[in-house]
This record gives structure tokens, C-alpha cells and sequence, in this order.
């Protein structure tokens, strides 16, 4: 079954797969989830280098999460993607 999600930038809904998916826990920690299974306010950014930069830029994850996001966090993401 496959369960689409909208990224906060382009808000393109696609099957989860095709997205990152970033969680802030209970304690205020925010991480990356490849599992999709964390519990938490979770946000979903499309895996294009070109969305997460401009996404960075804007500081996206910080608001999409109500929480302040390391940077660390978009290099880390940039990174997976090119580990992929």
C-alpha cells in the first residue's frame, strides 16, 4: 500500500519512499527517520538536492517542526541523498 505524503516545500504529495522524513521527539531532539516509524511532530522534505537547499535556505524544517533545526540537519539529508 502506498502511503503519500506532502513535502513541505513544493507540496507535492508522492508515496512516502520518495520523501525524507524528519521527526521531532517528545525531549526536543530532531532526527532523521529512515525507518518512518518515529514517534514525534514529523516533517517530510522530497529527496531533490535542489528542494533541500532552497528548503534551507528558507529554514523550512524549522517551521514546518516548531522547533529551531540545526543546519547540520540539511547537510546531513544533502549527504544520504548522495549516498543513495
Amino acid at each position: 500500500m502506498l502511503v503519500k505524503r506532502r513535502c513541505i516545500l513544493t507540496h507535492l504529495y508522492t508515496d512516502r519512499t520518495n520523501l525524507f522524513k524528519v521527526v521531532k521527539d517528545k525531549e526536543g531532539n530532531i532526527s532523521i527517520d529512515l525507518s518512518y516509524n518515529k514517534q514525534g511532530r514529523g516533517a517530510y522534505i522530497l529527496k531533490d538536492i535542489e528542494v533541500i537547499n532552497k528548503a534551507k535556505s528558507k529554514d523550512m524544517l524549522s517551521r514546518a517542526l516548531r522547533h529551531k533545526v540545526d543546519q547540520s540537519i540539511y547537510d546531513e539529508l544533502i549527504n544520504l541523498l548522495k549516498g543513495e
